[in-house]
């Protein structure tokens, strides 16, 4: 596990529904525009972090893996929309270009499952979200700011969260 540095924190979710409680805290804060990036094997938590931020943001649409359709848009506020995008099944960045990702990233929030996947597709900055499986229950939840913006985002969440900057 890499040493964490201003720009990141670590979060022990005990259960599924704190993990949604932590996506609604982010979410939340998020705005189109932001790109939310996810990486962690199956069943680490990836799509129940998504239904908090989808809830968070404010879409009253279920939240589903898009695993075999690849993108899912839900409704949030203003007409705004959401893009989750699993790229799990894509080969390679230009894949996700194919799929329009410049619209995404223009048009609404995107948050990409499996984002190692397409690295190259991505802005630079983003926020990223390594989540591990633990057990049953707990997963390991490591944030990352990749910019100022994200860099301030996650000073507010782990205010939120903690208490503390």
């Amino acid at each position: 596990m890499p040493i964490l540095d201003a720009n990141s924190f670590e979060f022990i979710s005990r259960s599924a529904e704190q993990t949604r409680r932590l996506g609604m805290r982010l979410g939340a804060l998020l705005q189109s525009g932001d790109v939310i990036c996810l990486v962690g094997e199956l069943g680490s938590g990836k799509t129940t972090l998504v239904q908090g931020i989808a809830s968070g943001w404010g879409s009253l649409d279920p939240v589903t893996s898009p695993s075999f359709v690849l993108v899912n848009v839900y409704q949030g506020p203003e007409d705004q929309q959401l893009y989750h995008l699993d790229a799990f099944r894509l080969g390679n960045a230009r894949d996700a270009e194919d799929l329009d990702l410049d619209e995404m990233l223009e048009s609404g929030l995107l948050v990409i499952e499996w984002a190692d996947r397409i690295r190259e597709a991505l802005p630079l900055e983003h926020l990223w979200v390594t989540l591990h499986w633990i057990d049953d229950e707990q997963r390991d939840l490591l944030f990352a700011g990749r910019g100022s913006h994200y860099q301030d985002l996650l000073v507010t969440v782990r205010k939120q969260l903690f208490g503390i900057r």
